[in-house]
């Protein structure tokens, strides 16, 4: 999928899907939202999203000390009246991707890890994600030492969508760039 260059089709892809998935998020998860499928690089979408801010077209709401944004009416309005050539054969896609993982985090989803010492030396870390009815994901994997091991579960338990997503690219050929 392409990626987007000019900074005002990044604003109005932000607005697009932060539009039509009409609920507040906290940043993470907005960010996750609009680079997962490579169409928004970090760096872009941080810079696009403090200027979003700043103008005043997502506002942060806090409770409980914990920031969350939303789009706000005149965000709403451009997000609606702008287009764009280059949006039209990506925003369907990354919007089903961004429910997608939304969804993944709202259903229920919890995580488990393991971790058992091996004669060898090295360390199998486990990690499953389980939905309410059955395992959607487990790997089991070789840490080479417990520093490893520490990364690996603390990047497991932060982003267990992530690792889902990418680990479903590899193995479906989606991510075939990696393997070359």
């Amino acid at each position: 999928m392409a990626q987007l260059r000019d900074k005002n089709d990044i604003k109005i892809f932000i607005l697009y899907l932060l539009h039509n998935i009409n609920q507040p998020m906290e940043f993470t998860d907005i960010n996750d939202i609009v680079v997962q499928d490579g169409v928004v690089g970090a760096i872009e979408f941080a810079e696009c999203f403090a200027e979003l801010l700043d103008a005043g077209h997502v506002l942060e709401i806090v409770e409980d000390g914990v920031g969350y944004y939303i789009i706000s009416d005149q965000g709403i309005q451009i997000s609606e009246s702008l287009s764009s050539e280059l949006l039209g054969f990506i925003k369907n896609k990354s919007l089903k991707s961004a429910l997608r993982l939304i969804s993944f985090k709202n259903g229920g989803n919890h995580i488990e890890t393991s971790f058992k010492s091996r004669a060898d030396g090295k360390i199998d870390f486990i990690c499953r994600i389980v939905s309410p009815t059955d395992t959607v994901l487990e790997v089991k994997i070789a840490a080479e030492n417990e520093n490893q091991l520490e990364l690996m579960k603390y990047n497991f338990d932060d982003h267990p969508e992530v690792i889902y997503r990418g680990v479903l690219a590899l193995l479906t050929g989606e991510l075939d760039f990696l393997l070359n």
